[in-house]
């Protein structure tokens, strides 16, 4: 087997539909095999993939084992000498997964590689390369600094914005379309089952990269991510909560609780500063019928204020 395509669905059945399509349609001349697992949504896409798509493997977990755990678990099922990870609210751009093997076959030292992630609109989504994580670039991470300076190493995505049409050695790739040899997913021991959601992508790239491999972006090859088809269904507060927490377990691992304890600190005060600053927008907000993007802004900052202070807490083990 060429190629083991793994998807993980909670609730998200007509984009898996979708995805799988697109897949088949696209990905020719390799022999491969898709598996989907489902963390316990129990949304129909057993039915769904029976109806639509029979030859693909479904796998029906009974418990949220959350991302991390249930592409391991779904990948011990799998034989492809290549394995890619695909969120089910995607879309392969015609052969996207065939550009993407032939870069990770023939790329020097390639452990991993990721491609040009799309909107829904087109245009691209920043968030497929990244750097690591630091305290400097979560605390000035806004839409208005990264619009301001795009190809700044803080964001870590020069990349996107060169005009360059072959590969870029960069340093993080997102987890919602990544391929890596089989036998280096292996040597990393897969994904870090400590986390539930968020980060373990990135995790995935810097443990690959301590192995002594290269992670690659290929922007000849495209997919198009419609985003949030899963995390939409979440509790409130459950994505952003659990976004702090991933961050603090990656800072954990990678640098220590000194650091950790350093990051809680410094956005304690970002968060005060945003919600003081968003207070005094919000006459402007009203007037500019913007109301509901400042709402949103506002309501992250005002959990994020009461995560530092250990207002807020998820459950990674919940059933959602």
């Amino acid at each position: 087997m060429d190629l083991s395509v793994i998807i993980v669905n909670w609730k998200s059945k007509e984009y898996l539909r979708k995805c799988i399509t697109s897949i088949l349609a696209g990905t020719q001349g390799i022999e491969f095999e898709i598996v989907v697992i489902d963390n316990a949504s129990f949304d129909g896409c057993d039915e769904m993939l029976r109806g639509y798509h029979p030859q693909v493997r479904f796998i029906q977990s009974e418990r949220n084992l959350g991302f991390a755990k249930a592409n391991n678990a779904a990948f011990q099922t799998t034989c492809g000498r290549y394995v890619l990870f695909l969120n089910p609210d995607t879309e392969l751009v015609a052969s996207a997964a065939n550009i993407i093997l032939k870069h990770l076959q023939e790329l020097p030292n390639a452990g991993a590689v990721g491609c040009k992630v799309l909107n829904g609109d087109k245009t691209v989504q920043t968030s497929c390369v990244q750097s690591f994580p630091t305290i400097l670039n979560k605390l000035l991470n806004s839409e208005l600094l990264r619009a301001l300076w795009p190809k700044s190493s803080l964001w870590g995505n020069a990349s996107l914005f060169d005009g360059n049409s072959g590969p870029v050695e960069v340093e993080a790739i997102t987890g919602a379309c990544v391929m890596l040899k089989r036998s280096v997913f292996q040597q990393v021991d897969m994904f870090s089952e400590d986390y539930f959601m968020y980060t373990e992508d990135i995790d995935l790239s810097y443990k690959v990269r301590q192995a002594g491999y290269r992670n690659y972006y290929v922007p000849d090859a495209q997919i198009i991510h419609f985003g949030g088809g899963s995390s939409r269904n979440a509790p409130d507060n459950f994505s952003t909560v659990m976004m702090q927490e991933s961050i603090c377990r990656y800072f954990q691992k990678t640098r220590g609780n000194l650091y950790v304890s350093c990051y809680r600190a410094l956005m304690l005060l970002s968060a005060l500063f945003r919600i003081a600053t968003l207070a005094i927008m919000f006459p402007i907000a009203c007037a500019s019928n913007k109301i509901s993007s400042w709402s949103c802004s506002f309501k992250k900052w005002r959990t994020i204020f009461r995560w530092c202070l250990d207002m807020e807490v998820t459950k990674a083990n919940v059933d959602s």
